[in-house]
């Protein structure tokens, strides 16, 4: 299983500031971006990603929670993202935004937001996320239940509130990305890497 640091922020600066962390300790960065219609609030402009210079290259998964996520492909495009993955509680049409961002040649995901069903996955889906609490900036614990929506023939990830024991169970239940967040930035990045590194060592 995968870990991947989720970066969910307001200020470009802040998020900057995340990704100078965690730089040689990952491959993929997950940028979250919300637009204010499908939770509170709003994330830096996803444009200014193109403004950062770094030595080593970064593999971009842009999580949309955003009204049709199917417009922001271009823009994910213009900063170089290698994974892109819609929030479906806020889409049209789920086979042509997995068709519109395979046809650019970047990773397909679609999400579902932790009351929503989880149906209606095109075959074409590269990554199906779960979120484990509800979207947005809120702080809430984790829910448990999100576990009796596992799909069967799809790879599948969780993101939302993922502490240690929950990278365990995601472990066992052969989950291929768990997406953290504080998990990874509260505290000393370098030894919350270790922590998680040691769960995942002792499943292998």
């Amino acid at each position: 299983m995968q870990v991947i640091p989720a970066i969910l922020e307001k200020e470009y600066q802040k998020a900057q500031e995340k990704i100078e962390k965690v730089k040689n300790y990952t491959n993929w960065v997950q940028i979250d971006v919300v637009d204010g219609f499908f939770a509170p609030g709003k994330t830096f402009e996803l444009e200014l990603l193109s403004n950062l210079e770094l030595e080593k290259t970064l593999l971009w998964d842009i999580h949309l929670m955003v009204k049709n996520p199917i417009n922001w492909i271009q823009k994910c495009i213009f900063v170089g993202a290698s994974r892109i993955i819609g929030q479906v509680e806020m889409m049209e049409d789920r086979e042509k935004f997995i068709k519109e961002v395979k046809d650019a040649g970047m990773e397909a995901g679609l999400a579902f937001d932790i009351d929503t069903p989880v149906d209606n996955i095109p075959q074409e889906t590269d990554i199906v996320l779960l979120l484990g609490r509800k979207a947005g900036f809120e702080k809430e614990n984790f829910n448990h239940k999100v576990f009796e929506k596992i799909p069967k023939d799809f790879d599948w990830a969780i993101d939302g509130s993922v502490k240690l024991d929950i990278i365990d169970l995601m472990q066992k239940k052969k989950a291929k990305i768990a997406y953290c967040g504080g998990l990874i930035f509260d505290g000393s990045v370098s030894v919350n890497f270790e922590k998680i590194k040691e769960i995942l060592k002792n499943e292998n």
